[in-house]
């Protein structure tokens, strides 16, 4: 794993170097030092370097944009017994009463979302859902961090409660 690592470091580099900006690097300050590298970290998707040597860009995720108005679900009203310690325990509801806010689990080749997949009178089954996507003969990274993801119910929350369920899914 950690020669994938290095490997991607050193594609990472060759790419930032042969990108040809436009933007010329001061020279080094003697004939003998070498040009330092130049990282940039950005905010965007990272991609994948297939065995062809074409980048490959993963899924879009589908996390969900803040609430408006979010309303806390009481702790006593979520049912989360199925689930490991690796979720929150947390849900929110928009000031329409219908947007329920909840957290899944994305980061290298896998994307969250949630699904509702039953509701009555008296609580609603909302399934985690973690989608692995297999990278196109690159390397995925194994970090997983907890996302917001928004699903719409049929009627207004209300006094319902919510039971947490987690799936996990091949795409």
């Amino acid at each position: 794993m950690r020669n994938v690592k290095v490997a991607v470091v050193l594609a990472a580099f060759a790419v930032a170097g042969c990108s040809g900006g436009g933007s010329s690097s001061p020279p080094p300050s003697s004939p003998s030092s070498p040009p330092s590298p130049t990282v940039t970290l950005s905010s965007t998707p990272s991609t994948t370097l297939s065995p062809t040597g074409t980048f490959t860009e993963p899924p879009p995720q589908s996390s969900a944009p803040p609430l408006p108005g979010p309303i806390a679900v009481p702790p006593e009203r979520i049912d989360a017994n199925t689930l490991s310690d690796v979720y929150k325990r947390e849900a929110s509801v928009a000031a329409d009463g219908r947007t329920v806010q909840v957290f899944s689990l994305a980061g290298g080749c896998k994307r969250a979302s949630a699904e509702v997949e039953a509701q009555s009178a008296d609580q609603v089954l909302i399934t985690l859902v973690t989608t692995y996507y297999p990278p196109n003969g690159g390397a995925c990274t194994e970090e997983l961090s907890l996302v917001p993801v928004n699903v719409v119910l049929d009627a207004p929350l209300g006094d319902r409660r919510i039971v947490l369920e987690a799936r996990e899914r091949t795409a």
